[in-house]
């Protein structure tokens, strides 16, 4: 990234309101955590100021400092964390202290025993205790005295704020070109969106770059670097989506439902009194394009589409898996717009379903994830796809938590030749030097991705013996490898009758 000078930029005013209340309810403790620990340190600043109050700082590598002076001498021996507990428990004067990483020391007992008398003294006194970290891991005997603060992100007008503030300041030491029209400048807002202040004048500033310029051209770039900035803070992982859903045969119902529903996140469909669409499930035979069609969906809204594995959210430590959870779904709503792809969704709240081993553990993932789909309002679109519909706890298939439950079944004869069309085409070959028609009835069973396969082992037999690629080579292939629908035929059959009167079919 490029060097630029870095001026933070203001504080939202509402979590200055919002800290100024903690305070003056006489909260002895409050924790604060996030990764931009410079706007909270300002926020904490500017309110100290505003109060009249004085400030005092810590961190291990300096120690306690006047929080409020530039450049303030620290006190002699107050670097290890329980010296410099103590030495705040002597200060007299009625006041603000601002830790900053404090608690990954909180797991010796010493400076826990400490800190849980400072509390105790500080909420005698009136002062105030400030925990800044960057990861929640608080142990749980202070949180029970302590106020959680969480620092709000900027809405599109503050971001334009902030984009404005940053090239007015950048204008003033080097002449900036910026060729912008409205419609442009509201899609690099959009970019920002998720960020926080000094996250969004970081980028802003990296965009202009050497050539003092910002244009349309710098959304790319930005989007990457904001990609970058937020993959630490869950367990989401970015995903490409190239795919078109003309790269799809058949789910020709589901294509018209999202094509239907492509706009209703304007504006204009709020005027009109529609909803916005929330989400989606897809249950249906492995192979059979729900993943390939969440991928489609992604590239068809343009949308970054972002997948959740669930199976990473499990954590043996009490505590660590509800935290992640609430993580990637906070990171979620920081990339909205966003599609939030929860893939085989049964395997990670299976135990949810029926009487579990652990403790309760997936019964209150599962409620907190049921309680966030109902109540989140930012423009978060979830695509979830399952292949085992008894492990889905029924909950999950209640009306209004989708938007629609879609049943992909094995391809039908028109769709099994699209699908023939699709590889074919992709491996630079013409549909039309193939018997399309023999294919299609000798893959009677086959899901898209077994018909793919197919293809593709064809190709690798034929230029084993330096031939091309003909019908009967693929019709071979075939021949010899019996599809999902005939290895798990019973399975096959049962999930179709679930989904009869249930599910809308997607094709």
């Amino acid at each position: 990234m490029s060097q630029h000078a870095f001026t933070p930029p203001p504080t939202d005013p509402a979590d200055k309101q919002r800290l100024g209340r903690l305070l003056a309810a006489g909260y002895p403790c409050i924790c604060i955590t996030t990764f931009d620990e410079q706007e909270a340190v300002q926020l904490v600043r500017e309110v100290a100021l505003d109060c009249a109050s004085p400030l005092w700082q810590w961190s291990v590598s300096r120690g306690v400092s006047d929080g409020l002076a530039a450049d303030a001498v620290a006190v002699a021996d107050t670097t290890h964390p329980a010296a410099a507990l103590c030495h705040l428990a002597r200060e007299a004067r009625a006041g603000i202290a601002m830790m900053l990483d404090l608690a990954g020391h909180l797991r010796d007992e010493r400076t826990l025993r400490v800190l849980r008398e400072l509390i105790d003294v500080y909420e005698r006194r009136g002062s105030h205790l400030v925990l800044i970290d960057h990861e929640e891991q608080v142990p749980s005997v202070v949180l029970a005295s302590a106020a959680r603060l969480e620092l709000s992100l900027p809405d599109d007008k503050a971001l334009e704020g902030v984009l404005r503030d940053t090239l007015r300041r950048r204008g003033q030491t080097a002449r900036l070109q910026v060729e912008l029209k409205r419609d442009e400048l509201d899609i690099i807002i959009q970019a920002l969106r998720g960020l926080s202040r000094s996250q969004a004048q970081r980028l802003i500033l990296d965009a202009i770059g050497a050539d003092q310029r910002l244009d349309i051209n710098d959304v790319g770039p930005m989007l990457a670097q904001k990609r970058n900035l937020l993959r630490g803070s869950g367990l989401l992982e970015f995903v490409e989506a190239p795919v078109s859903l003309d790269d799809i045969g058949g789910l020709r119902r589901l294509k018209h439902w999202l094509e239907v529903r492509h706009g209703a996140r304007s504006a204009q469909a709020a005027r009109f009194g529609l909803p916005a669409p929330r989400g989606i499930l897809m249950l249906g035979v492995q192979g059979a394009g729900k993943s390939l069609a969440a991928k489609a969906v992604a590239t068809a809204w343009r949308w970054p589409l972002m997948r959740m594995d669930v199976g990473a959210l499990y954590d043996r430590y009490i505590g660590e898996s509800e935290r992640r959870l609430r993580d990637s779904l906070r990171q979620a709503e920081r990339m909205a717009p966003v599609i939030l792809w929860i893939d085989e969704i049964e395997k990670g709240f299976a135990s949810a379903a029926s009487h579990s081993t652990d403790g309760g553990l997936s019964r209150r993932m599962f409620a907190s994830l049921l309680t966030w789909m109902q109540e989140h309002v930012a423009p978060v679109f979830i695509i979830a796809t399952a292949n085992d519909i008894e492990a889905l706890p029924p909950e999950l298939l209640r009306k209004g938590r989708f938007d629609e439950i879609f049943f992909v079944d094995l391809p039908v004869p028109e769709a099994r030749e699209q699908i023939f069309r699709i590889h074919l085409r992709k491996r630079g070959r013409d549909p039309a030097q193939f018997d399309l028609p023999a294919l299609v009835a000798a893959s009677d069973g086959f899901s898209g991705a077994e018909i793919e396969q197919a293809i593709v082992a064809a190709m690798y037999g034929a230029f084993a013996v330096g031939a091309e690629l003909t019908t009967q080579r693929i019709l071979e292939v075939i021949a010899t490898s019996p599809p999902l629908s005939v290895t798990m035929a019973e399975r096959v059959a049962a999930l179709r009758a679930w989904a009869e009167g249930r599910c809308v079919p997607a094709d």
